[in-house]
């Protein structure tokens, strides 16, 4: 067999195959801890839907001055978010401290996937 031709092949096959993969897209919601309820209910409506689409959310809470010394109330703002959120999606990755900023990752379940996929065709 020509080198070439082997080359040639192996790259087509490569080509095919990233063809079917499916690209994941995280969507990031910004939250601060002293949220206003209507604010909170704003953000809510945006993660849902992005857990409709069958997108991944994380989600980040931005701490400033004082309200670093309590990251508690982060951290119960999440969980809210999240038993909210419970029928359209999953906590992927639980709630940890990053510097300024508390992150936790939201995941559709996996019916929502197909449900978003035969609603868009």
């Amino acid at each position: 067999m020509d080198y070439g031709k082997f080359k040639y092949e192996s790259a087509q096959k490569a080509r095919e195959s990233r063809r079917n993969q499916q690209q994941t897209v995280i969507k990031e919601q910004k939250l601060r801890p002293k949220i206003d309820p209507h604010d909170y209910e704003t953000k809510k409506g945006h993660v849902s839907r992005f857990l409709n689409q069958g997108h991944k959310v994380k989600v980040t809470i931005m701490f400033r001055g004082r309200e670093q010394s309590r990251p508690e109330l982060g951290f119960r703002l999440l969980q809210r978010l999240a038993d909210d959120v419970s029928d359209l999606g999953f906590i992927e990755a639980n709630p940890k401290q990053d510097g300024r900023n508390m992150i936790m990752v939201l995941a559709p379940h996996k019916t929502n996937k197909t449900k978003s996929k035969a609603n868009a065709s």
